[in-house]
């Protein structure tokens, strides 16, 4: 009896050793190589697509996502990224355009810069990265900042190296907004024309900035052609009315084709200035009352869009309107050059740009607070404008407190402004810095060159065009 259970115990301890040995083995595994391997590796990540380019891999990817970053238990989302691969010894840069990501292959001006590998996040709510059912309450400036520090700290393990977070237009907003509530994650932030409309109703240095822009032929040229278009209202709303039918758009949201029509003649110049250049006033009718109708039609559908405020056009961007109306504000303009009696709406609100069953309250005091953040602890931040930009009117601004950061303007550029389009000594320094935070060697930043060759299909340069007033 007693051998047996001196048997059975041996027996024990050998099955014990031997599974200690191979849990030991297993620990010992080596860690995935591929890259693929290593970022479906990470905790609710999973692959969409990989789609080849020469000199990368590239992937898009779902990041499964809680709805509320406070009450993590309260449901999930799939938030769709896109990873463009360089080597996980380079660095990285984070953009967002603040609205959809794009699953093309592409390269945002830092990553040029520094010759890295470049993460990409759809902004919350933009489908398909929208919660079902949607709580709209949900889609805020900090939340969307949480789903960025989420992805970094889900990515930093494989990418180790230095981050910089960019973003252009609504994406320079996302990128500044992501630094004030997590400070710590980025290394860097390099963000472009990024509106800063810290007191919503105050809206004056728009109306400054449209009595100087350009020159004053190109602006009564634009004057004219917005005046006439509301002159010959009625003209035109036929043939709107009969675009529409063909089309199949409808104007339920905003409340009428009448209202959809004032919305897209009053965007005109604002449009102009913010994707054209000086020399595309040669382009607009030189005397709008002698122009046809259909040229007035032509020029104000090229540059504002028809499209825009149907039903149709704004579904895409309703988590736009609907921050523009809680928290972002959104600018209002006169319009001096046209009689009172032609205007029946003015600029209207984000209101009437969501549906009504999305509630909505303005909260003044988000865009407060960012500012003053910026103003007192910016570091290791560059915003880049353009000086024809209207977006540019209300801006972000440094204070005492900021360290190592910039505010830079791009003579004559539109909202496409970039560091190369800036003044030779500051598109050095610029350059120079990017370099710097992303920990790139000393000869290396005092050389102050982009380090990746310009690719034709990788490196965009335009301005990240929006149809209609959107930054």
């Amino acid at each position: 009896m007693r051998k047996a259970l001196r048997w059975l115990l041996a027996l024990t301890v050998l099955i014990g050793t031997l599974s200690t040995a191979a849990g030991a083995a297993t620990a010992a595994e080596p860690e995935p190589t591929d890259i693929k391997d290593r970022l479906l590796s990470i905790p609710g990540m999973s692959l969409v697509q990989e789609k080849p380019y020469p000199g990368y891999r590239y992937f898009v990817l779902n990041y499964t996502q809680p709805v509320d970053h406070r009450h993590p238990d309260r449901g999930t989302f799939q938030q769709r990224i896109t990873v463009l691969h360089k080597d996980v010894t380079r660095p990285t840069v984070f953009y967002t355009s603040g609205y959809n990501v794009s699953t093309t292959p592409s390269r945002r001006e830092p990553t040029q810069i520094v010759d890295g590998n470049q993460v990409s996040l759809e902004y919350r709510f933009f489908t398909p990265s929208r919660p079902a059912p949607a709580d709209w309450s949900k889609l805020d400036i900090w939340q969307a900042a949480s789903d960025q520090h989420r992805v970094y700290e889900a990515l930093k393990p494989v990418y180790s190296a230095n981050w910089l977070a960019t973003g252009g237009s609504k994406g320079g907003m996302t990128a500044t907004y992501y630094e004030r509530f997590y400070p710590r994650d980025m290394d860097g932030v390099v963000a472009y024309v990024a509106p800063n409309d810290v007191v919503n109703k105050e809206d004056s240095a728009y109306d400054r900035f449209f009595e100087r822009v350009g020159t004053q032929e190109c602006r009564d040229r634009l004057n004219a052609v917005q005046r006439e278009a509301l002159v010959r209202r009625a003209r035109l709303e036929k043939k709107y009315a009969a675009y529409a039918a063909e089309k199949g758009y409808t104007f339920g949201t905003i409340g009428g084709l009448d209202k959809a029509y004032e919305a897209v003649v009053l965007d005109y110049v604002w449009g102009f200035w913010q994707y054209s250049l000086l020399k595309d006033c040669d382009t607009v009718p030189a005397d709008a009352t002698t122009a046809t109708d259909d040229e007035i039609w032509a020029s104000v559908d090229t540059i504002s869009g028809f499209s825009a405020y149907t039903d149709q056009g704004l579904e895409t961007y309703t988590p736009y309107y609907y921050q523009a109306g809680t928290q972002l504000g959104a600018p209002t303009i006169h319009f001096p050059h046209i009689e009172r009696k032609l205007i029946r709406y003015g600029y209207q609100p984000p209101r009437n740009f969501v549906p009504r069953s999305i509630p909505m309250r303005f909260q003044p005091h988000a865009m407060r607070d960012v500012d003053t953040w910026v103003r007192h602890h910016a570091d290791h931040m560059l915003f880049v404008y353009g000086q024809n930009d209207p977006w540019g009117s209300e801006r972000f601004r440094l204070g005492a407190g900021a360290r190592d950061s910039y505010v830079f303007t791009a003579p004559g550029m539109n909202h496409g402004a970039n560091v190369a389009g800036l003044t030779p000594d500051q598109k050095a320094l610029a350059t120079a810095r990017v370099l710097d935070w992303a920990g790139l060697s000393p000869s290396t930043v005092s050389r102050a060159k982009p380090l990746a060759p310009y690719d034709a299909k990788l490196d965009v340069r335009d301005a990240e065009r929006e149809p209609t007033l959107r930054p």
